[in-house]
Parts: C-alpha cells; structure tokens; sequence
C-alpha cells in the first residue's frame, strides 16, 4: 500500500451498522466511530472497546492492525476497510482468535461553527 496522500477515506466516519452487533450495543459507551488520519495511526470505538490503528493506505482502501481494550480486557486483531460506490466505507473487523464482523460508516460532516 502507498502513502496517505491519495486515499479517500482519510476523516472521521461513524459507525452505523454492523453484522454482529444491534446500533445499542455499538453506541454503548459513545457514538461508534473510525476514525482514519494521514499520518499512519487511527481510532476506533464501538461499543464498550476503543483501540489504535496502525494503518497501510491504497486511494480507495486501508488495512489495519488494531490494539486495544473491550471491557477492560486487552484486545487486537486486524482489518481493512473500502469504500463503496455510494460513499460509505465497508469495515471488515476481526480479533485476534475471535470474531470477525462486517462494520458499515459514513463519513461525518464537520459542523464547526464559524
């Protein structure tokens, strides 16, 4: 994968559906989101885990390797997220020895006032 600069799913996206889990289990905590920055780390919380991304970058896609806790255990695992023809990105989320999950985001919007 190549640098940062040409990928498209650099921001903040929130996490809207999930194949594993119900939107209550994923906005347990906070709002569930992913977010993916241009200098090779990200975030991502849903439900009661939070983890760093260490991320590899293509225009259209990232891969990532994830640490992290989950109620207060430590977690990781790996994955890679695309984007899809209608702007949402398709999240595939998968622990180490565990599940793996299906993860659907769209792209917050900034509402910074001026």
């Amino acid at each position: 994968m190549s640098a940062a600069s040409n990928c498209r799913l650099i921001g903040r996206w929130r996490i809207v559906e999930a194949d594993l889990w119900d939107r209550d289990y994923l906005d347990l905590v906070e709002p569930a989101t992913i977010t993916i920055e241009a200098n090779g780390h990200g975030e991502i919380a849903f439900g009661a885990m939070q983890a760093g991304l260490d991320l590899g970058y293509s225009t259209s896609m990232v891969s990532f390797t994830w640490a992290g806790c989950d109620e207060m255990d430590e977690v990781s695992g790996d994955g890679h997220a695309e984007l899809l023809d209608d702007g949402t990105i398709e999240i595939t989320f998968a622990y180490h020895n565990g599940d793996e999950a299906i993860l659907t985001a769209k792209q917050e919007t900034s509402s910074t006032a001026c």
